[in-house]
C-alpha cells in the first residue's frame, strides 16, 4: 500500500528504511522524499515508525546529537556514550 502518493513510497519501503536506521519521519524523508511535498503522509509514517527502540532516537533524547551523527550501530546494538561529554 502506498504511504506517499507524491513520490510513490510504500509501507514496505518505509519499514525497510526504518530497519536500516531511519527512526523519524525526517530521516525517512531524507532517504526517500516521503513527506516533503504535500505532507499528508507524515502522520502515517509516524504511525508506521511507532515508538519502538531506536538507538539513534535514544541518543537524541539523551542529548547526544554528536554521537548520533557518528554512530552507525549494527542492528540490535548501541554505541557506548562517553559520560564526560
Amino acid at each position: 500500500m502506498y504511504v506517499c502518493s507524491c513520490f510513490g513510497i510504500t509501507e514496505k519501503q518505509v519499514k525497510e528504511h526504518a530497519e536500516a536506521g531511519a527512526c523519524t519521519p525526517r530521516q525517512i524523508a531524507s532517504v526517500s522524499k516521503a513527506g516533503t511535498d504535500c505532507g499528508s503522509c507524515v502522520r502515517r509514517i509516524q504511525g508506521l515508525l511507532g515508538r519502538g527502540a531506536c538507538p539513534r532516537r535514544e541518543l537524541l533524547e539523551n542529548g547526544s546529537s554528536a554521537a548520533v551523527l557518528a554512530a552507525d550501530p549494527a542492528p540490535g546494538t548501541r554505541p557506548a556514550l562517553d559520560e564526560a561529554a
